[in-house]
């Protein structure tokens, strides 16, 4: 088994599951029935013992409380990272209302993420069945934590980050909303998984965390609760405020995604036009 052979299986299985299409019994209306929520994936690669792990664990990047892919897995060689963009139709449909979400981008938060968990433990299982141990940390017990700090007592968090991840496989870089800009664009979701296999690691071809973010200020100007700006990048509480209210909207589903269409990054990598503007971190 090597990358090719994954990363066939991956766009095959996205391809015909059924549960990449909405469902009559799912969909929020008839006009969404047999919707395709993700288009082809892409995949990268990077050694379990890439000291960029280990630099996570820093504080001020994510903390201790993060977990080395040698700790999920004491045998680990490969950590290994999918991006999904939303489809053209997911993509289009977020764009009618730049304030709410439309169905098209909340059936492919919700019913997306499952979608993700099925096509990552259907990757873990072939995996384990050709001889490797392999972990999915969105979908083990250890993924949450609670925060021990005085301050954010009963904060809970999680031990690992599927788009620090995409960063160090070589998918992509941040941009201002704090979404990973990949040669698919950032209108997307991320899916990892840690395995024994030893995997030949993707080429990085970039140095900076954002290098691919034009600084264009289209997401600023997007998000319809002033959650980025050009001088912070993205406040996570107010966006967090933002969803939960989208949740008692459209429950039992939520999401946003104004900072991921109507911008020059949404389904590619932009041509860059200045250099990161002071205070913006990750």
């Amino acid at each position: 088994m090597d990358e090719g052979c994954l990363l066939k299986a991956a766009v095959q299985y996205t391809k015909e599951s059924k549960a990449n299409y909405i469902s009559k019994e799912l969909a929020i209306s008839p006009e969404l029935v047999g919707m395709r929520m993700y288009a082809e994936p892409i995949m990268g690669f990077a050694s379990a013992e890439d000291e960029y792990f280990t630099h996570l664990k820093e504080q001020g990047i994510i903390g201790d409380h993060y977990l080395h892919p040698q700790e999920w897995l004491p045998r680990a060689k490969t950590v290994i990272s999918l991006f999904l963009p939303f489809s053209k139709e997911v993509k289009e449909g977020n764009k009618r209302d730049m304030v709410w979400p439309s169905p098209e981008w909340l059936h492919a938060r919700i019913e997306g993420q499952v979608f993700i968990n099925h096509l990552s433990m259907y990757l873990q299982g072939k995996l384990v069945n050709a001889g490797y141990k392999s972990v999915v940390p969105s979908l083990d017990e250890r993924f949450w934590t609670s925060i021990n700090d005085s301050a954010k007592k009963g904060v809970f968090t999680s031990n690992w980050s599927e788009r620090h991840a995409a960063f160090i496989c070589g998918l992509g870089t941040f941009g201002l909303s704090k979404g990973l800009i990949t040669a698919q664009g950032v209108a997307g979701r991320f899916g990892s998984i840690i395995t024994e296999l030893y995997l030949t690691p993707s080429k990085r071809e970039y140095e900076d965390l954002y290098q691919y973010c034009s600084y264009c200020g289209k997401c600023v100007k997007n998000c319809p609760v002033n959650a980025i700006s050009l001088r912070s990048g993205k406040d996570h509480a107010i966006c967090s405020e933002f969803l939960d209210k989208t949740a008692q909207k459209f429950t039992p589903r939520y999401g946003c995604g104004k900072c991921q269409v109507n911008v020059p990054c949404e389904s590619g990598i932009p041509s860059r036009k200045g250099s990161l503007p002071m205070g913006v971190y990750l």
